[in-house]
C-alpha cells in the first residue's frame, strides 16, 4: 500500500468507528446474506463477535504505516481461523460483505479511491491470513 492508500484508510475508517456497532451488525447481516453457510461458523452473542471485528479492524487500520510489525499478529490470526473451520473461499465473501459495509457507511465518502485503498488493504490482510491458515491445515 502506498502512503495515500493508508491515509484513506485510516481517514474513512475514522468516520466508521462512530457508527461501530450499527457497522458490525451491516457487516454481519451481509455476510450471511452472501453466504448463509458463513452463519455456522459463529458462535455465540453477535454483538459481542461485532465489538471483536471492529476492535480488529482498528488494530489493523491502525498499523496499517508499520505493516511488517502488524503481519505477525495478522498470520497469528489466519491459523487461529483455520481452527474455526475459515475455508479459503469465504475470505472473498468476507471481502465483499466489508466493501459493501464501508459503501453504507460512509456514503457518498465512500469514493472509488477509497474503495481501491480499501479493496488494497483487505488483499494484503487476507492472502496473509489465508498463507498461515495453510500451515495449519498442511499440517
Amino acid at each position: 500500500m502506498n502512503p495515500d492508500q493508508i491515509a484513506l484508510v485510516q481517514h474513512s475508517f475514522a468516520k466508521v468507528l462512530p457508527i461501530a456497532d450499527t457497522a458490525a451488525t451491516l457487516f454481519y447481516t451481509r455476510l450471511f446474506e452472501l453466504d448463509p453457510a458463513t452463519r455456522v461458523l459463529f458462535h455465540g452473542d453477535m454483538h459481542t463477535q461485532g465489538r471483536k471485528l471492529m476492535d480488529m479492524l482498528r488494530i489493523v487500520v491502525n498499523g496499517l504505516r508499520r505493516l511488517e510489525d502488524l503481519l505477525p499478529a495478522v498470520q497469528s490470526l489466519g491459523r487461529r481461523h483455520a481452527t474455526y473451520n475459515v475455508e479459503a473461499h469465504h475470505y472473498a465473501t468476507v471481502g465483499a460483505a466489508l466493501i459493501w459495509t464501508l459503501r453504507q457507511g460512509l456514503g457518498e465518502s465512500f469514493t472509488p479511491d477509497v474503495e481501491t485503498a480499501w479493496a488494497t488493504a483487505y488483499n494484503i490482510l487476507a492472502t496473509t491470513m489465508q498463507a498461515a491458515m495453510l500451515t495449519v491445515v498442511a499440517a
